[in-house]
């Protein structure tokens, strides 16, 4: 990938709309409070359901989602270069907010979305991965975990190889984000989904 400006400029636009937090926005105008004081403190869907609000969990799901997919959609539009920008600026844009002093989510939504414009069926089978692990173990971490870890090998199967480097680098960073997860998953102190037990 050159990095030209109209790449370059494809990233930062996406990493803009990552930033937006949606959950965290959502759960102060819902009187919920600081969402970032709740459960494992993250700002992404999976915390806002430990509110009890299952509305609003969907809601922050679903924008985390888009705010994902339409950046890369429509740089699409310019070229595979800049859709890989704007996958990769998207995903970091959620974990990294400038607004939150660069402490946000885990990336998980929002890599899907990203993987559902740039490359569908492997965005396809990563939830289905995501919703069969999910119901069958019931954690949220360890389905992510397990589906974003699966995404190169989905590339290399249902689209074209020569992007499995850009799904790769997303896997590693989401993954990367999840480090806590797996300590607690380890020692069998990882929350279930539903569950309101505040995490350390």
């Amino acid at each position: 990938m050159n990095l030209s400006w109209p790449i370059l400029l494809s990233g930062l636009l996406a990493f803009l709309c990552g930033s937006i937090p949606f959950g965290l926005i959502f759960t102060k105008l819902k009187g919920h409070g600081d969402l970032r004081a709740i459960g494992s403190g993250n700002i992404g869907a999976t915390n806002v359901l430990r509110t009890g609000d299952k509305k609003l969990a969907a809601l922050t799901l679903a924008c985390d989602l888009l705010k994902g997919l339409i950046p890369v959609l429509i740089a699409q539009h310019y070229g595979t270069d800049l859709a890989a920008a704007a996958a990769l600026g998207a995903v970091l844009g959620h974990i990294f907010p400038p607004w939150l002093g660069f402490k946000g989510g885990k990336g998980v939504a929002t890599a899907a979305g990203v993987l559902l414009a740039f490359s569908w069926p492997v965005g396809v089978a990563a939830l289905a991965t995501w919703l069969i692990m999910a119901v069958i173990f019931r954690y949220s971490s360890l389905a992510a975990i397990v589906a974003t870890a699966s995404t190169p090998v989905f590339t290399y199967f249902f689209d074209d190889p020569s992007k499995i480097v850009t799904v790769a680098i997303i896997a590693v960073i989401v993954i990367w984000r999840h480090q806590s997860n797996i300590v607690r998953l380890c020692r069998g102190q990882e929350d279930k989904i539903g569950s309101k037990k505040k995490q350390a």
